[in-house]
């Protein structure tokens, strides 16, 4: 009996060790955020080429990463060879859940 103890404990010790294993691998939307801005309809019918969209966040400030549409982290732009990526410099607090 203590074998069967012994194998149906091994086999529990991971599950508990990795409470997200079955979902580690699930892929989500991934959105860098250079800024935000509100415009009437008016204004996007208007858009050519060359327009400028002004943005509430001042030049310089972190970009934000949102995951799945949540806000987890703000970060700066590197370049990577011929690509752009995310240095992490910040990892932001959970927002509070709403009732």
């Amino acid at each position: 009996m203590s074998s069967s103890q012994t194998s149906s404990s091994s086999s529990e010790a991971p599950a508990v060790a990795q409470p997200f294993a079955r979902v580690r691998d699930v892929s989500c939307p991934v959105n860098v955020l250079l800024g935000t801005g509100t415009m009437s309809v008016r204004e996007c019918l208007a858009l050519t080429r060359n327009s400028i969209v002004e943005l509430t966040q001042s030049a310089g400030e972190d970009l934000q990463l949102v995951v799945n549409g949540v806000l987890l982290a703000r970060g700066e732009i590197v370049i990577i060879e011929d690509s752009a990526a995310l240095r992490i410099t910040e990892i932001c607090a959970p927002a509070a859940a709403s009732e």
